[in-house]
């Protein structure tokens, strides 16, 4: 190994994982404007999907959809009206949405200037940048290529509050936020930020973006995610975003922070070419789970529940019940099986801000040991032997089975182009003495 010897390189490879706290969250989702009303969506069974307010014509004719994207509050963030116009409202979403993060972690966003704070936030639309090349070269303005550049949805945060850690945008399609936050633990872990600011935004501002994925072939005809359902033909679209504050589990219990869960180990890896570009691939899946799991030290036998990708498409679908047979659910007793379940059926699917929706969901889950329902389930795709690969869709809310030991939820998202994350999360406990980041 060049740089190092073999033993440097054995010390690293079993090196533990320092465990994550999540501290503090926040979201702006269809029907839920936080995370207590996400709560009692998810809580209710509730479906947040219906049509397009009046003034949003050019939106899908059934949707997750957000109220009011029009509105921000340019004045608090000490931003001009003008160059708040120019400004991509993801960009302005995300100001709100770290805000609120770190006001619910309990941390004054002023003592953050000038720290090692980190910023990595996934986002795959360009919506405004399409509208703004439509109204022509004369509507440029000097605040037009800081207003549409998908980069700047991260650093305008860390320029903002004064943050100086590492801050990018992730694009791996609609994996990007759920890598985003596996990026941010770590990151955490090599001690390059003591704290950090993770998730995803997505917002359906212009026609096209509709148009592409129809004509893709993405979009359900009945405007809605059978996730798992032998009536699985494509997603609904969904529209929001969510932020979640992380730290070192250690420095967490030493600063008195309330954990709302503990990001224990996580993986991303890619396909590598399966049937075509955008095909699922079985063994790059199970590759990641298989990873996530040796990454946390934790057995998959001991998963209750795993948040699918669960668009409800029939080709993706099979393939990503079959990888979770085979990981996490095939030795398994018929009366324990691996209970499983998708947001996506509550609030469309949000694409580059999904991941983040599903790993809100599944803290929540952890905090408040209770399995919210998946919806519009009836009856197993027939390319999905639930009982012979050990699994079982969660139809209505639970609390979290009785067993031994600590809760463990599983989340994954995989993006169109193969890039896959499975995120492992498990309930509170005191972190072993001395596990800190060197």
């Amino acid at each position: 190994m060049a740089g190092g010897s073999e033993s440097e390189a054995a010390e690293f490879r079993t090196r533990p994982t320092w465990p994550i706290a999540v501290v503090g969250m926040a979201c702006r989702l269809p029907g839920a404007a936080g995370p207590e009303e996400f709560r009692w969506l998810l809580r209710n069974g509730t479906e947040a999907v219906g049509a397009p307010a009046a003034d949003r014509p050019y939106a899908p004719r059934r949707g997750g959809f957000l109220d009011s994207v029009d509105r921000f509050d340019a004045a608090f963030f000490g931003i001009s009206p003008r160059e708040a116009a120019a400004m991509d409202p993801q960009q302005r979403l995300v100001l709100e949405l770290t805000w609120e993060a770190l006001e619910d972690a309990g941390i004054l966003p002023a003592r953050l200037d000038g720290e090692n704070a980190g910023v990595f936030l996934g986002a795959v639309a360009d919506d405004y940048a399409t509208l703004s090349r439509a109204a022509g070269s004369h509507a440029a303005t000097p605040e037009t290529a800081t207003g549409l550049n998908r980069g700047i949805i991260a650093n305008r945060v860390s320029y903002t509050l004064g943050l100086r850690g590492p801050s990018f945008t992730v694009d791996s399609g609609q994996s990007s936020s759920l890598v985003a936050v596996h990026l941010a633990a770590e990151s955490l872990r090599r001690g390059e930020c003591s704290v950090a600011l993770a998730g995803g935004v997505s917002l359906i501002l212009a026609e096209d973006s509709t148009v592409a994925m129809e004509r893709f072939g993405a979009l359900s005809p009945d405007g809605r995610c059978h996730t798992f359902d032998a009536r699985a033909n494509g997603y609904v679209r969904g529209e929001g975003g969510g932020v979640v504050v992380l730290k070192p589990l250690a420095d967490a219990l030493a600063d008195g922070d309330d954990v709302h869960c503990v990001l224990a180990g996580s993986a991303v890896n890619n396909d590598g070419g399966g049937d075509g570009l955008t095909v699922p691939d079985r063994d790059g899946q199970e590759a990641v789970l298989t990873a996530a799991y040796a990454q946390a030290g934790i057995s998959p036998d001991a998963v209750a529940y795993v948040e699918l990708h669960g668009t409800g498409t029939p080709a993706g679908d099979p393939v990503e019940a079959a990888a979770l047979g085979a990981v996490l659910g095939g030795a398994r007793s018929a009366d324990r099986p691996l209970l499983v379940g998708s947001v996506k059926t509550n609030i469309g699917h949000l694409e580059g801000a999904a991941g983040i929706a599903g790993l809100l969901k599944a803290v929540l889950s952890v905090r408040h040991r209770e399995i919210p329902a998946s919806l519009h389930f009836a009856e197993p795709h027939p390319a999905i032997p639930l009982e012979e690969w050990g699994l079982r869709v969660n139809t209505a809310l639970r609390p979290w089975p009785e067993r031994s030991g600590r809760l463990v939820v599983g989340v994954s998202s995989f993006g169109m182009g193969g890039t896959n994350c499975h995120v492992v999360l498990t309930e509170p406990t005191a972190a072993p003495p001395g596990q800190t980041p060197d």
